[in-house]
């Protein structure tokens, strides 16, 4: 029997959107990435582990950004999910997954723009920048834009 996409199962996820006292939106050009590939911080969930305590360690181990240099406004109600394209799928996280399903929180940053260091113990990005949250949108890669789209809807409010 051959398996499918929809026989896997999603790898549950959290994503951080870092907002500046303007309302921007802080985005990391992956390193990993021969064009240019924007996003926010995100990363997988450990065995045991409550969201809101893997988003604060996703953007630490992600922009060196630590919990007491930001503020807790939101979260999404809903995971949230997407599937992989069918080119990745079966080459990214050993086959294991579909996709992602993912928890979204909103902080506001409180520290200065020198306080972010992305040259981490396993660096992620290779640059970073302030961005208006539709111009995170159109920069997502296509597979991942609905995700943005609903993020960015649901944190409205807070944003630039």
């Amino acid at each position: 029997m051959t398996q499918t996409a929809t026989d896997l199962p999603y790898r549950p996820c959290v994503g951080v959107t870092l907002i500046n006292p303007q309302g921007l939106i802080f985005c990391g050009n992956r390193k990993d990435s021969s064009t240019p590939a924007w996003q926010m911080p995100q990363g997988g969930i450990d065995a045991g582990e409550k969201p809101r305590v893997a988003a604060l360690r996703e953007l630490w181990e992600e922009t060196g950004v630590t919990e007491d240099l930001v503020e807790f406004v939101a979260k999404t109600e809903d995971w949230v999910t997407y599937d992989l394209p069918p080119e990745l799928l079966g080459r990214v996280w050993d086959g294991k997954y579909r996709g992602q399903k993912q928890k979204w929180f909103l902080f506001r940053y409180l520290g200065r723009d020198d306080q972010i260091n992305i040259e981490t113990d396993h660096p992620e990005f290779d640059r970073w920048q302030w961005t208006r949250a539709d111009d995170m949108v159109a920069s997502i890669v296509p597979f991942k834009r609905a995700v943005y789209e609903q993020v960015v809807a649901a944190f409205r409010p807070h944003l630039a």
